[in-house]
């Protein structure tokens, strides 16, 4: 079945989302891998949330990620404008929520 195409206001809303509420998981990893795994592995990371990634000459990693607390103020400033038209920020939050777990249980 073929991906329905989202509009730009359905992609703004699910990347705040995913700044938001987004895991750091692969991030960690990262830190965590050789650099041959790191480009092996690297195309199939999560880093959404990453910002900068930095490695310094001395050896080591530095990793900044963006903002989560202006993410939320972002979707709650979205959610007075929506509300005014109608899909609550709730609305919202619940329908990415159910289309993540959708795509947690596939892969």
């Amino acid at each position: 079945m073929a991906k329905k195409k989202m509009s730009l206001e359905e992609q703004i809303e699910k990347g705040l989302t995913d700044l938001a509420f987004g895991s750091c998981c692969d991030a960690v990893r990262l830190l965590f891998m050789t650099e041959e795994e790191t480009m092996q592995k690297l195309p199939k990371l999560k880093l959404i949330n990453v910002s900068e990634i930095k490695r310094p000459k001395g050896g080591g990693m530095e990793i900044k990620f963006f903002d989560r607390i202006k993410a939320f103020e972002k979707l709650i400033e979205r959610d007075g404008e929506k509300q005014e038209n109608g899909l609550s920020f709730y609305e919202a939050l619940e329908k990415s929520a159910q289309t993540n777990i959708g795509e947690n249980n596939d892969g």
